[in-house]
Parts: C-alpha cells; sequence; structure tokens
C-alpha cells in the first residue's frame, strides 16, 4: 500500500468491530477555501491505538485522534472544523483552507460488513454516516496480456500501486515471473470479466497475438482498453479490426499510443505512463459511475 484510501479506513473498522475493538470512522465533509485531501477522504482510530488514513501532511492528525477517543467516549457523533474558522486556533492547515470532519463512533457494523462485501464482489457500496452519504467504488482491476519486460514493468508498477491485476503471457516468456498467468492460445481469451472498474491493456509488440484476442477484449465491458504501439501500428491496427467486421463503437473504444508520457521507449517509464493514465481516467470516469442514483443498492 502506498497511502491508504477510505476503503481502508473502513476494513479497520470492520477488524476492530470482529476483535470487539470499538473504533470512530472519520470523513472529510466540507472544504472551506484549499485543501490537501478531497470530500469523502477517511480515517479510522481504534480504541486500542490502531488508526489509519490522514488529512493533512500531519498537522492535524494527533488533534484528530484525541478528538476521536473523546467521541468514542462519549458515544455521539460530531462535525468539527479545522482550518479557518475552527475552535482550535492552534491546529492549522498548511493550505490555509478548513476542512469539516465528521467524527461517527461505532458504525453499524452490519452496514461496514455488507458494503465491504459488495465491493469484493465488484460491486459499488455506500454508508449511511447520519446525514452524509458516503460511497465507494470498487478497486481499480487492470488485466493485461502481453509479453516482455513491457509487460513485467506495467504488473510491478500496477501492484505496488494497489490495483488488483490479472496478468497473461504467452508460455515462452516466463509466467513464472510475478504471478504471469499462461497464455496458451492466440485464438481464445483466458476466463477473464470486465466491468466499469476494469482496464484492459494489450502490451504486444508480436502483433499476430491480437489478431484474434483483441477483438474478444473489446467485446467485454472496460472503462479503459488499449494496446501499445506507434500511431502507424494503430493505424494498422484499426484497419484490420474494421477488416474483421468488429462494430464501430467496439473499435473506437480502443486507444492506441498509450499513457501519458508520449514515445517512450523505456518499459519502467512506459509502465510509469500507462497506470498514470489508468488511474487518471478510473479516478475522473469510472469512478463516477459508483455515483449515479441507486448504483450502490443494484446488486
Amino acid at each position: 500500500m502506498i497511502a491508504a484510501q477510505p476503503v481502508d479506513a473502513l476494513t479497520l473498522i470492520d477488524q476492530g468491530a470482529r476483535e470487539g475493538v470499538a473504533g470512530v470512522l472519520v470523513t472529510l465533509v466540507g472544504i472551506e477555501g484549499t485543501s490537501s485531501r478531497a470530500i469523502g477522504t477517511q480515517m479510522a482510530v481504534l480504541a486500542d491505538g490502531r488508526q489509519i488514513g490522514s488529512f493533512s501532511g500531519g498537522c492535524v492528525e494527533q488533534a484528530i485522534v484525541s478528538e476521536a477517543l473523546e467521541v468514542l467516549a462519549e458515544g455521539q457523533p460530531r462535525t468539527v472544523r479545522y482550518g479557518i474558522g475552527s475552535r482550535y486556533i492552534d491546529v492549522r492547515l498548511p493550505c490555509g483552507g478548513g476542512i469539516d470532519l465528521l467524527f461517527t463512533p461505532q458504525p453499524d457494523a452490519r452496514q461496514v460488513a455488507d458494503a465491504l462485501a459488495r465491493l469484493a464482489r465488484r460491486r459499488p457500496a455506500q454508508l449511511t454516516l447520519g446525514d452524509h452519504v458516503q460511497r465507494y467504488a470498487p478497486r481499480l482491476r487492470l488485466i493485461a496480456l502481453g509479453h516482455g519486460e513491457d509487460l513485467l514493468a506495467l504488473v510491478r508498477l500496477a501492484r505496488a500501486f494497489d490495483i488488483d491485476v490479472c496478468a497473461y503471457a504467452p508460455p515462452e516468456y516466463g509466467t513464472h515471473q510475478d504471478d504471469v498467468q499462461p497464455l496458451v492460445t492466440r485464438m481464445h481469451l483466458p476466463p477473464i470479466t470486465g466491468d466499469a472498474w476494469t482496464a484492459i491493456v494489450f502490451v504486444f509488440h508480436d502483433r499476430d497475438w491480437e489478431e484474434f484476442l483483441l477483438p474478444q477484449a473489446l467485446a467485454l465491458p472496460a472503462f479503459y482498453h488499449g494496446a501499445v504501439g506507434s500511431r502507424r501500428t494503430h493505424h494498422e491496427r484499426i484497419e484490420r479490426l474494421c477488416a474483421s467486421g468488429l462494430p464501430k463503437p467496439q473499435i473506437d473504444a480502443l486507444r492506441g499510443s498509450i499513457g501519458l508520457i508520449p514515445a517512450t521507449r523505456n518499459p519502467a517509464t512506459l509502465a510509469l505512463s500507462i497506470v498514470a493514465e489508468l488511474v487518471q481516467d478510473y479516478e475522473a470516469c469510472a469512478g463516477r459511475m459508483a455515483w449515479q442514483p441507486g448504483s450502490a443498492q443494484r446488486a
């Protein structure tokens, strides 16, 4: 884990409940001016001292922990302002703004467990905390098919970023490395599924592996379909897909020359470029799927 996500706070609260340890879920519900964190950022504090999450670079966290333990002792939720307009004149935010934090002691254990179970099934979830509804999107998943150092670098970096990775390569490229699974045929995809929080990326330099597998992948739901290669390579790829009779909307969904860093030729930089684009698009596009009315209630 590089840094805590809201679901990690929820997981700690659930763990504490299962162990009989009370906890407080702290949620960022309001911002005045600027803030280093977004609305919905969460922190969890347990009675035994365990905690996860943050709302700044470290300037308010100790005050938040003290407040959380006080809230836990009283047993009543409260909303507290830190920064501009706060009653804590000695606690300042480096960005100069103000944040409103909702302290929820002992959130409903069944709601928390149900939310985590939905996320495990790759369904959006929500938690009602007084007047605030906290929503959670399923984890970003990457299905990567390819070979060589480009694939391995992408797999390693994505996993380091806590992306859920399913990777496949032809056996001759060493599938024992980094839990890359064998891709034994050029004719059929392995048994993979997509959804609105999944990215599918082809990292082949041998285009023969794309001929039958790429059209099948484009038929799967995903917020991102991409394949490495130059503009010329991508143009030829699109021509082949058109000739195959694949529906135009599926062809239009395929991205070429993928990544945020143009024309990189280094495997590590290419991996960074692709992961950055996946995370950007996941947060800006696919993540919003969880906020559609009623989406968190659908099975």
